[in-house]
């Protein structure tokens, strides 16, 4: 069987690159216009995209003046980009650490519904002592037990989009009879973080479930992926990273007896595109010239959990950081930018400017067809099911994506020339419905 390349954009205001707000072209309060969403969700799907991706995190980060801070809420955003498109995926961030099960299940069965079957939700478990702190916390619980919240959260969610019967709404008018009770099961959880007694107060929606999706590389983070999740975004800087990650992820989920095939893994690329290799470099160099590098010490400062004033920009990281293993935070990317430092023995000044574009996702500079070279090495030398595109700037980023990368993709037989007859985002990724658990030919039958 013919793989098909998945594309899913990352959408971020004005684009990945911290300093991407500085350009003369860019619009510094793009992150809360809705129209600007919308020529980039339109934009997204003229390249036949599957989906877009709306990052989220329930706490102010690090301060508003290295960047447009605060985010508008990405439920309520997508149910407006879909009113604005007909094909393209929708999926929204959303905590399992600071979020109840029963409202969450119920925003994403509506995303659903009103879409026509293109949601998808990015499981994250949320590090951070900044977050604990605004929902009553003292400090962040630990990496462990935030992932085993998750597996718990998740079954509940799980079972209450499977309340309701495909066909449990009758609509008998003669007899009087709108929905058949029988085919209404609550799921009385009780679980070791959760209790929830009732059905969903929503129908079950297009897809069954939404499309579920996970961004973590920790060893916690492939063990929830490898059973449960269809999609995976992650980072690695290294063909020979990316397919290791790959490998082991496939194996994964077939140890926990799922079809490798029904996960799909998406590596994060940060594309800056030139019409020649001098351009594209030029563009990167305009952007590193724009970082403001204190606010990028303070940024490692706190991934690498040492004290303020500890780095200086033009020596190379101390010997003595801690372990991965005493990292309670976001350990996958902890890992990652600390191999990065040690392997290229950048400086912190270097390291800095090597994230500014995609906070350790890979930055591939040249021409479109470079950029479709590297797509196509990855992807057919197992390496990746496809690419989270995460322009550097927005909106001119991801049309020169379109505009220029596509085509090449095209050309190639990378990747397809319309949308087709598919219309769900399950549909898209090759990913089947779920069957309802309390259908006959169901397992949970």
């Amino acid at each position: 069987m013919t793989r098909t390349l998945h594309l899913n954009a990352f959408l971020m205001n004005t684009g990945h690159h911290e300093a991407s707000w500085r350009l003369a072209e860019s619009d510094p309060h793009a992150h809360t216009d809705l129209a600007h969403y919308v020529r980039l969700a339109r934009a997204a799907e003229r390249g036949t995209f599957d989906s877009l991706f709306l990052a989220d995190g329930p706490h102010l980060w690090g301060g508003v003046a290295q960047r447009p801070a605060g985010a508008l809420e990405p439920l309520t955003l997508l149910t407006a980009l879909a009113t604005a498109t007909e094909h393209i995926g929708l999926i929204a961030t959303a905590s399992t650490s600071y979020n109840s099960p029963y409202n969450l299940a119920r925003r994403f069965a509506s995303l659903d519904i009103l879409s026509g079957g293109r949601a998808g939700w990015n499981i994250v478990t949320t590090a951070g002592a900044e977050a604990a702190r605004n929902f009553g916390l003292d400090a962040e619980p630990a990496h462990a037990e935030r992932y085993a919240r998750a597996a718990d959260f998740l079954d509940v969610a799980l079972k209450l989009w499977d309340s309701w019967e495909d066909d449990a709404i009758v609509a008998d008018k003669a007899a009087g009879v709108w929905g058949d009770d029988a085919k209404i099961h609550p799921p009385r959880h009780q679980g070791p973080y959760f209790r929830v007694e009732g059905a969903l107060n929503v129908p079950r929606s297009p897809q069954g479930y939404p499309l579920l999706v996970q961004a973590g590389s920790s060893e916690d983070g492939k063990a929830f992926a490898a059973r449960h999740a269809e999609a995976v975004f992650t980072a690695q800087q290294t063909l020979p990273d990316a397919r290791a990650f790959y490998a082991d992820l496939k194996a994964r989920t077939a140890a926990a007896g799922r079809d490798p095939d029904r996960i799909k893994v998406l590596p994060g690329i940060v594309p800056v595109i030139g019409s020649t290799e001098a351009e594209a470099r030029a563009q990167e160099r305009l952007l590193e010239d724009h970082i403001v590098h204190r606010y990028g010490v303070d940024r490692l400062e706190r991934l690498l959990q040492l004290a303020p004033g500890t780095l200086e920009l033009d020596a190379r990281l101390p010997a003595d950081l801690p372990s991965e293993d005493a990292v309670e935070g976001a350990k996958s990317r902890y890992t990652l930018v600390v191999e990065l430092a040690r392997r290229e023995r950048l400086t912190v000044r270097e390291l800095i400017g090597r994230l500014g574009g995609g906070r350790g996702h890979l930055t591939l500079a040249g021409t479109p067809e470079q950029i479709a070279d590297a797509i196509g090495t990855w992807f057919t030398e197992g390496a990746a099911d496809g690419f989270t595109i995460m322009p550097p700037v927005l909106p001119s980023g991801l049309e020169a994506f379109v505009d220029h990368v596509v085509p090449v993709l095209r050309a190639r037989g990378l990747l397809r020339t319309s949308y087709g007859p598919r219309r769900t985002l399950r549909e898209r990724y090759g990913l089947p419905r779920p069957v309802n658990r309390y259908t006959a030919d169901s397992v949970f039958a």
